[in-house]
């Protein structure tokens, strides 16, 4: 018989002095894993959720193998990568986060078609929790392997990391999102987007984590047990691991978040540079937390540079990528206007608010510099091209640290490694964004 543990954490190791070493990540998982398992009777078939490639430092990969190898030895595992919206991971990628799983153990999840409707959270609730910002109903959604009536645990593994669309990535977005369907995905993104994203990033309370926790709390009984593995990572090291079941957990793990991953600034930046890694940022669906993360730092009149050997398309998805290039990145305002002339672009709501996340609101130049993708394709969307090779060897991502950099020629420039790791808020924008919103971090 299975048990439901609503509420109990197993670890809270977590500082921003911390630097966790994978034997010492393996030794604490472990052993809050091995009690998890007692608590539920060593449970039986079991799926883990681990995060995909665009979450590498996350240092799921590794937990997942730790998973893997203490629950396999008692029961039948399936891996279930969170991908959301994201295309599966190829061979190499696998390879790469998960080099010693057995790739058969591995399935993908497709958002259109793979999905179980636990419930639907009424329309008048959704108004109210969004501050009237949207007038619809939200379908509580997960991938239909999670409902199996043989599945005795979900582990669900991630980083807490700011959160353009939910405040906070990860605990019930890995699941709700991570595992759900067009419909969650598209409605929940587009409400964080008419709620504003400078009100959201940041926060662990926000309207949007509203829809998942209400969600749960209604509809969660038709899961098996959630565990929940939760990392805190910063461009240095591993700073903390959270493991428990219910909802603690995850505000102690984006406490330590908020310590380690935003970054209040004195001052605006003037030009920023940020680089996406190859091997991790191939689309601006991806690319685009170089403008999420950085938006709130940007002067008015600045210049975001990003440098992006990778890039070779808009869209993670093949219809998305098309609304992208139809669109393009556009200020909040002028995509409300598509989205009521444009029907494709209404029923797709997730691309909607990507185009609004994607836009500096007319405040600065973003400018893109691609390996795969031409002049002419960049300046459609809404952007400003910029060629790769003239502005990598200006700005040598080799030779400068993440920070204020002050280069030989006397220029001042922000540098950004991965934009993935951190939030940058100059901190008069952050008062007028956050000052009047209740339980900041």
């Amino acid at each position: 018989m299975k048990m439901d543990i609503t509420e109990k954490t197993y670890l809270a190791h977590g500082d921003p002095s911390l630097d966790i070493s994978d034997e010492e990540l393996d030794e604490l998982f472990s052993a809050a894993l091995s009690n998890a398992l007692s608590d539920l009777n060593n449970a039986g078939p079991a799926i883990i959720l681990p995060p995909d490639i665009t979450r590498i430092h996350s240092r799921g990969g590794f937990l997942t193998d730790v998973a893997f190898r203490q629950v396999a030895n008692n029961s039948q595992v399936t891996i279930l990568p969170a991908l959301g919206t994201h295309r599966a991971l190829t061979a190499a990628e696998l390879d790469r986060m998960f080099p010693n799983l057995p790739k058969d153990k591995f399935l993908v999840h497709d958002w259109r078609n793979d999905l179980y409707e636990l419930g639907r959270l009424d329309k008048d609730w959704v108004y109210e929790v969004m501050e009237g910002a949207v007038n619809y109903d939200w379908p509580v959604q997960v991938n239909k392997l999670l409902k199996n009536e043989a599945m005795s645990l979900i582990i669900s593994i991630g980083q807490v990391v700011p959160h353009e669309v939910a405040g906070m990535a990860n605990h019930l977005k890995n699941v709700l999102i991570g595992t759900g369907g067009k419909e969650a995905i598209d409605k929940s993104h587009f409400a964080g987007a008419a709620y504003g994203m400078e009100r959201i990033m940041g926060r662990v309370d926000t309207p949007v984590r509203a829809f998942f926790d209400e969600g749960f709390r209604r509809f969660g009984n038709q899961l098996p047990p959630v565990l929940w593995i939760l990392t805190v990572v910063d461009s240095h090291a591993v700073r903390g691991l959270y493991i428990g079941f219910g909802r603690e957990c995850f505000e102690k793990a984006a406490a330590l978040s908020r310590e380690v991953n935003v970054s209040i600034m004195d001052e605006s930046i003037q030009k920023a540079v940020v680089y996406l890694a190859p091997e991790e940022y191939r689309s601006t669906w991806l690319g685009n937390k170089a403008i999420y993360r950085t938006r709130m730092a940007m002067a008015d009149g600045g210049e975001l540079l990003i440098l992006a050997p990778g890039l070779e398309c808009f869209g993670e998805d093949r219809s998305v990528d098309a609304l992208i290039r139809k669109h393009g990145y556009r200020p909040k305002a002028e995509i409300m206007d598509r989205i009521a002339a444009d029907a494709e672009l209404a029923d797709n709501l997730c691309a909607a608010a990507h185009l609004i996340h994607g836009s500096s609101e007319d405040r600065f130049t973003i400018r893109y510099c691609p390996g795969a993708v031409s002049q002419k394709e960049i300046e459609s969307a809404g952007l400003t091209w910029g060629d790769l090779q003239t502005e990598a060897a200006r700005y040598d991502v080799t030779k400068m640290h993440q920070g204020w950099n002050r280069l030989k020629n006397g220029e001042k420039i922000f540098f950004v490694p991965n934009p993935a790791l951190g939030l940058w808020v100059e901190k008069q924008r952050y008062a007028q964004c956050y000052g009047k919103m209740p339980r900041i971090l």
